[in-house]
């Protein structure tokens, strides 16, 4: 397992846990990052890391991606 911030762009990966504050698990699920979702990075600009996930580019911060582990 690893954070979603060493994910390789392009690459599709499973999501295994989200970890966190309980504010922001909700939060992270509510955009739909749960275990057990594919989630592809786009690209890290900045501070933000884009990635796909159900059908939908969503846009997290560095801190909340590294809480995403893949």
């Amino acid at each position: 397992m690893m954070p979603l911030t060493f994910a390789a762009v392009g690459e599709e990966n499973m999501i295994k846990k989200v970890g966190g504050k309980a504010e922001t698990r909700k939060f992270l699920e509510n955009l739909g990052f749960v275990a057990g979702a594919a989630v592809t990075v786009i690209s890290q600009i900045g501070g933000n890391v884009i990635v796909n996930i159900k059908e939908s580019r969503v846009a997290v911060s560095k801190e909340m991606a590294s809480k995403i582990m893949v």
